[in-house]
């Protein structure tokens, strides 16, 4: 009897030893394929993705801010799909569909809590790439006007002519028409002289185009040009128009006051008039005899309670 069961005790144990390392075989058949999975995915995409698409972004002429975003995002997801090529290799599928569909529900609640953020992220890219403006340019949108200091994937910066720095989410320059005034080497001014209507039109013509070509900053080619553009209520607008070279917001101010100012002084030496707007009142004034005695009134109490002053 004890023999017997001698016998089963060994076969048992043989089999439990066999189950073992039958179980043990399979876990290292599957780290083996997990560890196999992940590494080929991951040097296939560190060797052969990642400098295809550095070289692709190079050659679209990206700038290296959208070239190392695009890098780290493109890296995460090589070590990602490497992660599932090892999964999926090791033979957990499941696993790796709850993974995914928690990831998936993951990035969905992220990307509602954050539409704004990424879409000025996806606005920076853009900019980057368009360049509709660069560091250093004089820019104009919705009613504010700047220099670009700084140009970053979320936000710009800009410093206002009142020397104040806004800070400004890139995805309100993307969705705003923006005016780039020195996107160009020149730059064109408009300016509306008023002359009086008895003023000779013609002479006048002449007086502003004359100091034009006098003034310093001002372009001969294209020349300055004047034309008759509207008959005001007490003056003819006679619009000015001409070009500065390598335009600057320091520069536009200066040429444009020293222009006007001299327009203005001879203008005064010739004689020509530049009315302004006035109002003449015509008819009679009646004065209420009830509204008089009150005003007379109080102007005697006035008096009398000066009188009492001196007085004391």
């Amino acid at each position: 009897m004890y023999a017997v069961t001698s016998t089963v005790a060994a076969l048992a144990l043989q089999i439990d030893a066999g189950a073992v390392v039958a179980r043990l075989g399979g876990y290292a058949t599957n780290v083996l394929g997990f560890v196999l999975g992940f590494v080929l995915t991951y040097l296939l995409g560190k060797l052969i993705l990642l400098p295809l698409a550095r070289r692709v972004l190079n050659r679209r002429g990206f700038d290296r801010t959208v070239q190392s975003l695009a890098d780290s995002v493109l890296a995460a997801l090589v070590v990602v799909l490497a992660i599932s090529i090892g999964f999926m290799a090791a033979g957990f599928p499941r696993f790796l569909t709850a993974v995914a569909t928690l990831g998936g529900a993951f990035a969905l609640a992220i990307g509602f809590a954050a539409q704004d953020l990424i879409g000025n992220f996806v606005a920076g890219v853009f900019i980057i790439k368009d360049k509709p403006f660069e560091v250093g340019d004089w820019i104009e949108w919705n009613d504010n006007a700047g220099r670009v200091e700084d140009i970053d994937l979320r936000v710009s910066r800009v410093r206002t002519f009142d020397n104040e720095r806004v800070t400004v989410p890139n995805g309100e320059l993307a969705n705003n028409a923006i005016t780039n005034p020195v996107a160009y080497d020149t730059l064109r001014q408009k300016f509306v002289f008023g002359i009086g209507y008895d003023d000779d039109i013609d002479h006048a013509t002449d007086c502003i185009l004359e100091e034009a070509e006098a003034v310093d900053g001002i372009l001969s080619d294209p020349a300055p040009s004047v034309r008759v553009t509207e008959l005001g209520d007490s003056a003819v607008g006679l619009q000015s128009r001409f070009w500065i070279d390598e335009p600057d917001r320091g520069d536009f101010v200066r040429v444009r006051s020293e222009y006007v100012q001299a327009v203005k002084e001879r203008f005064d030496e010739e004689g020509i008039d530049m009315p302004y707007v006035h109002r003449q009142l015509t008819g009679e004034v009646e004065v209420l005899e009830s509204v008089a005695g009150d005003v007379a009134g109080s102007v005697d109490t006035q008096a009398a309670t000066d009188g009492t002053g001196d007085g004391d």
